[in-house]
């Protein structure tokens, strides 16, 4: 299908059909990939006896930190093959069998080789498959099509049943039955996802299947020198202990920086941009700045609000103690419930909704807040499960103002030979934000949460209000694009 004959077609709620198995492989993928990290911090730094690994508390959440970064990092990796060798579709396919690989090896390989092994594969495939699938999505739109940013906030709902989903019943299984059984269950779901996207491949328009900026071949073997070279240069500085666990976050921090500084220099200078495109690539700039920050927030769900459910928040249910992992299905349910609100409310307003740097100014700022509302607590024996779940619904007001959004600006601003790596800029902000949330989580403890909560909360609602001040040159820059 062309763009032309997918803006007539209205058989997925509205949206083309392609969106539909977008919509499934992106739902299995969340399924496994929030499932397994739902228990993974508390695997890191349990006990033996509780069937963990008994790390240290403080390097374990640098270690989920910098595996998280190191995801959104990777979309540089799977953005780079789907822009100059295999095409987006291909890539997502490749992809979503790497992370499968991943979770097979959490389930299969004891100790920490499996973990090893398991966030290598997971965080190379996850990466590709979130490039490549949001690029796919922003396929289906014209560029006026009034529909794209509903769309991508029903594909933001199928990434929230996944994550919705996935904690739930590998929690369950992780109490019941052990970590690995867990991660087993996140193996299968993932399975799940690559048969039905299997299926209906053909369903995706041409476009997916297309490589923007073809790499010559008389440069491709120089390429796959280079990437072994780095391949073999990580696993020496591994293995000879020049990548300490407990910094490895903040490694990943400054990898994010410079690939971030990097790909902005190439897509800038590059001849193959016109000056509207530069201008809008400078449009965002301060946005990525923004979605860097907000998301430093926002992952300390995988962190520090994992801990604080574990050994602060009460969590019995007439009796019976539920999973630390369920907390962290309250944010998808209410994506679920508030998606499609937000989606109706952008198409109802059309022309008249706020512009993208005022969602991003919001969304920046109520983040800020949410980290405020922890104070009340601070000090509190046993904080109650209604208290945090309203936090919760406040960092879900925020995710929906900036993140499906940044998706689809991300696709929006791109210029047509960097399609899919200007959504790679966009996880990039992503990466550095999450690598930044286990970085920040080393200075959490129970007796300064007054200082923590309220400094960072405090610095997040500044920025929201800066970016609300030079929303207007922004959208000059932006050249026509809302």
């Amino acid at each position: 299908m062309t763009v032309a004959e997918d803006t007539r077609d209205t058989r997925f709620f509205g949206q083309p059909r392609a969106l539909a198995n977008l919509f499934g492989v992106e739902l299995w993928e969340r399924f496994s990939f929030y499932g397994m990290q739902g228990i993974l911090l508390i695997y890191l730094y349990y006990e033996a006896s509780r069937g963990g690994l008994g790390i240290d508390q403080d390097t374990a959440t640098s270690i989920v930190g910098a595996y998280g970064g190191s995801v959104y990092l990777a979309t540089v990796i799977g953005a780079w093959l789907a822009d100059r060798l295999f095409g987006p579709e291909r890539v997502l396919f490749g992809s979503a069998i790497l992370v499968m690989c991943g979770h097979l090896a959490l389930a299969l390989i004891p100790g920490l080789a499996g973990v090893a092994t398991g966030l290598i594969l997971i965080a190379l495939g996850s990466g590709g498959v979130k490039a490549t699938a949001t690029a796919i999505v922003g396929t289906l739109y014209a560029e006026q099509d009034p529909r794209r940013d509903a769309g991508f906030s029903l594909f933001y709902l199928g990434i929230n049943l996944g994550a919705l989903l996935g904690p739930l019943l590998t929690g369950l299984l992780q109490k019941d039955a052990g970590f690995h059984w867990g991660f087993g269950l996140a193996a299968a779901g993932m399975a799940i996802g690559l048969i039905q996207y299997t299926i209906f491949r053909r369903t995706l328009p041409e476009q997916s299947r297309e490589i923007a900026n073809p790499l010559p071949r008389e440069r491709r073997p120089l390429v796959a020198i280079i990437a072994a070279a780095v391949v073999v240069v990580i696993a020496v500085l591994a293995f000879t202990g020049l990548l300490p666990a407990a910094h490895l976050s903040t490694i990943v921090v400054v990898l994010s920086i410079l690939a971030a500084v990097g790909y902005f220099v190439v897509i800038l200078t590059s001849h193959r941009i016109d000056t509207t495109e530069r201008r809008r690539v400078i449009a965002f700039i301060p946005m990525f700045i923004a979605s860097a920050a907000f998301w430093s927030l926002y992952q300390q769900q995988f962190t520090v609000v994992t801990i604080y459910s574990d050994e602060r928040l009460d969590r019995n249910l007439f009796g019976w103690t539920m999973p630390v992992s369920w907390v962290q299905s309250i944010n998808p349910v209410f994506i679920i419930i508030l998606s499609g609100v937000f989606a109706a409310l952008w198409l109802r307003l059309g022309d008249r909704q706020p512009t993208t740097p005022v969602k991003f100014a919001a969304g920046t700022a109520v983040m800020g807040v949410a980290f405020l509302l922890f104070l009340p607590f601070a000090g509190m024996d046993s904080v109650p499960l209604l208290g945090l779940t309203g936090i919760i619904l406040v960092f879900t007001f925020a995710e929906l103002l900036l993140s499906p959004v940044g998706l689809s600006l991300s696709t929006k601003l791109a210029p047509a030979a960097f399609r899919t790596q200007m959504v790679a800029l966009f996880f990039l902000s992503v990466a550095l934000g999450t690598a930044m949330s286990g970085t920040l989580a080393g200075y959490y403890s129970e007796e300064n949460e007054v200082p923590y909560f309220g400094i960072l909360g405090a610095i997040a609602i500044a920025l929201g209000v800066v970016l609300w001040l030079i929303r207007k040159p922004i959208q000059r820059l932006m050249g026509g694009v809302r």
